[in-house]
């Protein structure tokens, strides 16, 4: 049963929650659960059940939680996965064993597919939401008392509180705050991934096979058949380009002379090249994320990057605050999106800089930045320097100094 955040004797309001990805469902949930009407509108016909894997710890870990979809996400729980580095042409460099981030992450971590979280919380969500599916906004007006959301299907929406949560090319920013040029900073990098249906035999089942060369990362991973997934990321100097070409044509270009199980993985792209996601690698800064009774929510407002990690986990945890922050300050809704804006800004920058900080580890730029890199990895398993790693990780996965940690109302 999904928690009763409800305070007794509230009048309801209404929200109107444009996309059904982590940060919208979240939303959705704990909003309807805390006493409002909430419609979710997605532009997706259907519901999408695919997707990278992703990883919920610190915050994250806590809003899950909070949200009662850890039992369904631990029946789904990939666990820890042993890593192998390997060299162009598919031979092994070295292996780090699944122990040692286990060992660093502790026990309130979780790995599940993306298309599994979102099952688990749509879930929750059917409970406390309208869906509509197949529909987006097309024109917002709102004043001081409620904001209108006109729908691709003709119907005019009345609501206390609109909240985009439609992902990095978010159409809600375009209409209410500006294009996206205006918010976009471009990493001059471009990622791809695709599920794989099969696994050159290279990579044994539940291990990642990973070459890191110079401007570029090719990783395989294998769960098994219908389960795995390769993930291709490089730096190129122009990025619309590269994406004008298509996934299938850029990606073969960057990695055609790997070896080991990359061939199979072009094999599939090539088979199948709608099956693959295929995009800049962009990050969101806005200095303002709410404007009246709109508000921004997850990479809509803040995206980090894949580089960054911890997407989903801010997701959730910006859901879970957003929710907590309206309780607080019942009809006062600047004070509670002010509030709750301040609550994540420190996390939000701090993600953003390890992002950009981390194109050198996906991309490193040079022979020598690669050998220093498969150094700092082998150097992880020797006790000492494994001891300061873990406590490295578990710093990283705690909230910034000066964010009250409490449970959200």
């Amino acid at each position: 049963m999904a928690p009763d955040f409800t305070t007794p004797g509230t009048t309801r309001r209404r929200a109107v929650v444009v996309g059904a990805g982590i940060a919208g469902l979240a939303a959705a949930t704990r909003l309807g659960h805390s006493g409002w009407d909430v419609l979710v509108v997605e532009r997706s016909p259907t519901r999408r059940s695919s997707g990278y894997l992703v990883n919920l710890t610190g915050p994250g870990y806590d809003a899950a939680e909070r949200l009662g979809i850890l039992p369904a996400l631990g029946a789904r729980d990939l666990g820890f996965l042993t890593s192998v580095l390997i060299r162009a042409d598919g031979r092994h460099k070295f292996t780090v064993p699944a122990a040692l981030a286990q060992a660093a992450l502790g026990g309130r971590a979780v790995t599940v597919f993306r298309g599994d979280l979102e099952s688990a919380l749509h879930d929750v969500a059917e409970g406390a939401a309208e869906f509509r599916f197949g529909t987006t906004v097309r024109a917002v007006h709102q004043d001081t008392n409620q904001v209108q959301a006109t729908l691709s299907d003709g119907d005019i929406v009345d609501a206390d509180l609109l909240i985009g949560a439609d992902g990095l090319h978010s159409g809600v920013r375009e209409l209410v705050f500006g294009p996206e040029a205006d918010f976009r900073v471009d990493l001059r990098h471009v990622v791809g991934a695709l599920p794989l249906e099969r696994v050159s035999p290279e990579v044994p089942e539940r291990t990642s096979a990973t070459f890191i060369g110079p401007g570029r990362t090719a990783a395989v991973t294998n769960l098994g058949p219908g389960r795995s997934s390769a993930f291709l990321t490089y730096r190129c100097a122009d990025v619309e380009g590269e994406l004008g070409r298509g996934a299938t044509g850029s990606l073969t270009s960057a990695f055609g002379d790997l070896g080991g199980p990359v061939p199979e993985v072009l094999r599939q792209l090539a088979a199948s090249p709608d099956l693959a996601y295929f995009d800049s690698v962009s990050q969101i800064v806005a200095d303002r994320w709410s404007r009246g009774r709109v508000v921004l929510l997850g990479d809509a407002a803040w995206c980090v990057t894949l580089f960054a990690g911890q997407g989903a986990g801010l997701a959730l945890s910006g859901a879970d605050r957003l929710a907590a922050a309206l309780a607080d300050h019942g009809a006062d809704l600047p004070a509670a999106l002010s509030d709750w804006e301040s609550s994540l800004r420190a996390e939000v920058r701090k993600r953003q800089a390890l992002a950009r900080k981390g194109t050198s580890q996906y991309a490193p730029p040079t022979k020598a930045h690669v050998w220093a890199r498969d150094l700092a990895m082998r150097a992880i398993q020797l006790p000492g320097i494994r001891g300061m790693v873990q406590r490295a990780v578990r710093r990283a996965n705690q909230q910034p100094s000066g964010v009250e940690r409490r449970a959200p109302r």
